[in-house]
């Protein structure tokens, strides 16, 4: 029989009884998981994740027409893409509970932390330990100077290397220095709090509209008269700032020089006439890239720039059914440009056509259609034409595209396809007394977007802050350095004064090459008093 005092062969123990955590003891561990600094950098990889199908699939509030458009060529993977957000990501389920509990993760990080940190401010350093050989740089110096003389000389030493000092007994002295490294990593995550609010400020009660507008053209902001809208959940657009602004000239120049540089953009100036309400004067306003105006808090960028030919399509009678600046969207440095014209009052069938605009057209169009220089030094029209359903089934769709899922392309009389070339001025006649297309003339148009996002600042400042704390966070080293003094058995000097041993000693929380600099410094500095009080 086995007694209190035997030991059982490791086979015959019993397992030890693991306490149960209960559903406070698992709340509690959940919440020390999720506001551990870990899990707070994993939710931040998974948000950056999180974005890129906003970047890949067209999003709903930007471009309603695109998201249609790919619905309709993707019929079997968009509806699960659409229930699962993917083409409205920055405001899914799941894109804003990664948002969340980020910024919860890290609120709970950041709490607990700065309570320690705010306590370890106002405490005192730490005892000096007894055996300061064994810590990672030492040093032991024998001196005649007296206990409280090399105390004092270690003491000037760390307070020029800015260390707070104290001493817990007449024969030590403890220093502490690096405080400021924890200071930077709770500015740095507390700053990366900011910008997960500065974001969601933006996100709530800031609102984008983006605007083509061609030269001559004068547009009044509305909510209705952006070609697209993204106001914020917050935002009402019924109080979006009535500004009238006119394109009067877009000033474009592009390098005429031949070589590598040939057709690059030397300059883009929107030069605009603003009035910012009713009841105010007219402006003068010059909008270019990275150079936005100011409007009544919001921002007016110049984005792009390209060609809108002014285009008349007649019926049969000649009553004009279509005359607009139709844009036309540049493909590449050239300005090889497509666009889209609409005609629903065509009757009895809706026409529609879509090709290039070319500002210097290849006149032989050996290799299709090309331009050969982005300014307009011999513009051309190549279209084709399309008769039927503009708007199948009534789904919106984008300006810049034509769906021809219900629609025909129109032959000529020997039953080959019409295609269109129209130089400014130039008239064609529709096959089948269809009617005729115009290539009036050709203006510029500029992209401008118009943006207010009152969480920038909140954002920027943020910004700087993390930058600054991360600076703090990498730069500085958090040590602790420990002085004692202890009588020694023989004398120094030929006066007989009884020897006092300095021991040094000193570490960091990390590889730390100047500790050892700081050890020497203070090492050096006793012998070199005594040198100097010796030689007075």
């Amino acid at each position: 029989m086995a007694t209190d005092t035997e030991v059982l062969p490791k086979a015959q123990r019993p397992e030890p009884a693991l306490p149960e955590l209960g559903p406070l003891g698992l709340l509690r561990w959940g919440w020390r998981q999720l506001t551990s600094m870990r899990t707070a950098l994993f939710l931040l990889l998974l948000l950056s994740i999180a974005a890129v199908p906003g970047s890949i699939f067209p999003q709903r509030n930007i471009d309603a027409g695109r998201v249609a458009d790919y619905i309709a060529q993707n019929p079997t993977t968009s509806p699960w893409l659409d229930r699962l957000g993917f083409f409205d990501v920055y405001a899914s389920v799941w894109f804003s509970a990664i948002y969340l509990l980020l910024f919860v993760s890290l609120v709970g990080c950041i709490v607990p932390r700065t309570k320690v940190h705010v306590a370890a401010l106002r405490a005192r350093p730490p005892r000096a330990p007894a055996r300061l050989h064994r810590l990672d740089e030492h040093a032991e110096v024998t001196t005649s100077l007296t206990p409280d003389e090399a105390l004092d000389a270690a003491r000037d030493v760390l307070r020029r290397k800015r260390f707070r000092l104290h001493s817990h007994d007449a024969t030590s002295l403890s220093g502490e220095s690096g405080h400021l490294r924890e200071t930077g990593n709770l500015l740095f995550h507390l700053a990366l709090t900011g910008i997960i609010v500065g974001m969601a400020v933006g996100h709530l009660l800031g609102w984008r509209g983006d605007i083509i507008l061609a030269e001559g053209d004068k547009f009044a902001s509305s909510a209705g008269t952006y070609n697209t809208i993204s106001p914020g959940p917050w935002v009402d657009t019924e109080t979006l700032p009535p500004f009238v602004l006119s394109l009067d000239k877009l000033d474009v120049e592009f390098n005429e020089t031949p070589g590598r540089s040939f057709g690059t953009p030397r300059l883009f100036d929107a030069q605009t006439t603003v009035q910012r309400d009713p009841d105010s004067p007219v402006s003068r306003e010059t909008v270019s890239v990275n150079h936005p105006i100011t409007v009544d808090g919001a921002d007016i960028f110049l984005l792009g720039n390209g060609y809108t030919p002014v285009i008349t399509v007649r019926d049969g009678t000649g009553t004009v059914l279509y005359r607009e600046a139709t844009p036309f969207l540049p493909q590449d440095g050239n300005y090889r440009s497509v666009g889209v014209v609409k005609v629903p009052a065509a009757a009895p069938k809706q026409l529609g056509f879509t090709g290039f605009f070319l500002p210097t057209a290849e006149p032989t169009f050996q290799d299709g259609p090309v331009s050969l220089y982005p300014d307009t030094k011999n513009p051309e029209l190549a279209l084709s034409v399309w008769e039927g359903n503009l708007f199948p089934g009534g789904a919106p769709q984008s300006v810049y595209t034509l769906n021809t899922d219900e629609m025909k392309q129109v032959a000529k009389a020997d039953g080959s396809p019409a295609l269109i070339r129209l130089k400014p001025g130039q008239t064609y006649q529709l096959p089948g007394d269809r009617g005729s297309i115009t290539f009036d003339t050709v203006k510029r148009f500029a992209g401008l977007s118009v943006r207010t996002d009152p969480g920038a600042p909140v954002s920027l400042v943020s910004a700087i802050l993390a930058t600054l704390g991360l600076i703090l966070g990498l730069t500085i080293k958090r040590r602790r350095v420990f002085v004692r003094v202890t009588p020694a058995p023989e004398t120094v000097g030929a006066d007989g004064r009884p020897a006092t041993v300095v021991t040094i000693g000193g570490l960091s929380k990390d590889s730390d090459p100047g500790l050892a600099a700081i050890i020497s410094a203070i090492a050096t500095a006793v012998p070199d008093r005594l040198a100097e009080r010796t030689d007075r």
